[in-house]
């Protein structure tokens, strides 16, 4: 049975859900996690992301539900962007992509509106999720970085025992998130190279 007003949570993963849930929770929300993520890959990090929600979803007594998963057509969707950066176009295309599945879910359903997990990570633009949720109609705006969120989903994230990734997603910021390791590697082995001369 419905309590109050009901938003659907466009969820990217456990660890960001979980701030954004308790938040929503306090602020008179009941929740529903929707996992759309088919620009993830490989699938099996899909999977491991999908576990991270469940999890999160049970903590919290709340229901979930999983899109299909079709990396393919994002592929489609993102074509001609693939070497913009992270920040860049393609993630404007992405966000456009999941929020418009996120929009269908809750244009069909009992729901207020829907929100997602994404403004809760300090390397999102909040400014382009608004703009690309009010696109896709029924969004409501929510800012999860405020009140020390970020810092909070880490807190619940080590209480709960959930996986944390290190890249957003998609095989393109895995690159970018290898490349930075390899020039901080670099980094450290040239700044250690010379010290050791002095």
């Amino acid at each position: 049975m419905k309590q109050g007003k009901l938003i659907l949570l466009h969820t990217c993963c456990g660890p960001c859900a979980t701030a954004s849930v308790e938040r929503l929770l306090e602020d008179g929300w009941s929740v529903e996690l929707f996992y759309s993520n088919s620009n993830i890959a490989p699938e099996d990090e899909y999977d491991k992301r999908l576990k991270g929600v469940i999890k999160t979803a049970d903590y919290f007594g709340i229901e979930w539900s999983a899109d299909e998963y079709d990396h393919e057509a994002w592929l489609q969707a993102v074509r001609g962007l693939e070497n913009e950066p992270e920040r860049g176009e393609r993630c404007a295309v992405c966000f456009g992509y999941s929020f418009g599945r996120a929009a269908e879910k809750a244009a069909g359903g009992d729901y207020d509106g829907f929100t997602t997990t994404l403004s809760i990570s300090p390397y999102k633009d909040s400014k382009l999720l608004y703009r690309k949720g009010a696109e896709a109609g029924g969004f409501i705006e929510y800012n999860f970085k405020k009140q020390n969120g970020y810092k909070r989903s880490i807190e619940l994230s080590a209480a709960i025992g959930l996986y944390r990734q290190n890249y957003c997603g998609c095989e393109f910021s895995y690159a970018e998130m290898l490349e930075r390791q390899r020039n901080k590697k670099h980094e450290s082995e040239v700044n250690q190279g010379a010290g050791e001369d002095e």
